[in-house]
């Protein structure tokens, strides 16, 4: 039987890389009523966003920022920009924090660099881990994506996958959190909770997915300077994106059963943004109408997921520069 297919198109922001804007919250407040927080990574483009989100929260302070490269500069002259976060201190090496003067860190260090850190930090410290080191509950599936064997078994056993909207009551109590991948986040938020409910088939699915270049990071690199990439578009990583296991991961959990998707990312002209097209088959008597409904349903009380209304196509300039993730449902055939 030919069940009627229809795409789920996503978007959402990235102010920065594909990750840092939807962090989850610590909740972790010192005797003063802030938490007392540390950036790792600092003067990383994932640091920076943390920093520009972290310098307006009403309930933290920061207290250190590392930067190794960037040791003794003023954060706003590694990043002119952000200079009215005026009450940020100077970057400083990891060696030199002071971790029993710390509540919670946010580490935006590179993949494979944290392991070793977080795991030698001391145990009242509440983390939020921005890299993939944390993602993958199976260390076996890490080491097969990545390249080298998890070096923090024991940690990542403790951590929680830190996609709010789907896990919040689990984010609440954690103390180690693995922030979502950016990809992750913007498949999964529109496909979890219709796979989850049955409204539609867990298999076959196919996600078209675009994202801009800051996604790869600050770091000079041959394949993300403006001639190589501009006034055009690229896949990349085809059939082997580091992505692909995690979005897995969650669609599984959500299937009761193994779920496996066809996934190929894009590279946009554009500083930040990234968009989502995943294409599904509804489930037998499920109309697009039904999906967009459960949608709705599902994230009523989440203020930064928006599920539009019928005909309304997301798109990434409307959710430039905030954490909103914007979402809708249409029919492609019959």
């Amino acid at each position: 039987m030919l069940h009627k297919h229809c795409s789920l198109s996503s978007c959402k922001p990235i102010s920065q890389p594909q990750k840092p804007q939807r962090i989850p919250s610590v909740v972790c407040k010192a005797q003063s009523g802030k938490a007392k927080v540390a950036v790792l990574g600092a003067s990383g483009y994932t640091g920076a966003e943390v920093v520009r989100l972290g310098a307006l929260h009403p309930n933290i302070t920061i207290t250190a920022l590392t930067g190794e490269r960037q040791a003794g500069k003023a954060f706003s002259d590694v990043f002119p920009h952000l200079v009215t976060a005026t009450s940020c201190p100077k970057l400083i090496k990891i060696g030199d924090v002071d971790f029993s003067n710390v509540d919670a860190i946010f580490c935006c260090l590179p993949h494979a660099t944290t392991q070793e850190t977080l795991k030698q930090l001391p145990r009242h410290i509440k983390i939020v881990d921005l890299s993939a080191d944390f993602r993958l509950k199976n260390p076996d599936t890490y080491t097969e994506w990545y390249g080298n064997a998890h070096a923090a078994v024991e940690l990542q056993k403790e951590a929680v996958y830190g996609l709010t909207e789907l896990n919040r009551e689990q984010v609440k109590s954690a103390r180690l959190l693995a922030n979502p991948g950016c990809y992750p986040t913007c498949a999964q938020l529109p496909l979890y909770p219709l796979i989850k409910s049955k409204l539609v088939l867990p298999d076959d699915i196919i996600i078209d997915a675009k994202s801009g270049v800051s996604g790869a990071g600050r770091a000079a690199k041959e394949s993300t300077l403006y001639c190589e990439i501009a006034e055009g578009i690229n896949s990349y990583s085809v059939g082997k994106h580091r992505h692909m296991p995690e979005i897995e991961q969650g669609l599984s959990e959500a299937a009761g059963s193994d779920v496996k998707v066809s996934f190929t990312p894009h590279l946009m002209n554009l500083s930040r943004g990234m968009q989502c097209t995943s294409y599904v088959k509804m489930a037998p008597g499920t109309s697009v109408d039904d999906l967009r409904a459960h949608l709705k349903e599902t994230y009523a009380n989440e203020f930064f997921v928006k599920v539009l209304d019928k005909g309304i196509v997301p798109h990434t300039r409307h959710v430039r520069g905030s954490n909103f993730a914007m979402m809708n449902v249409f029919e492609v055939r019959a």
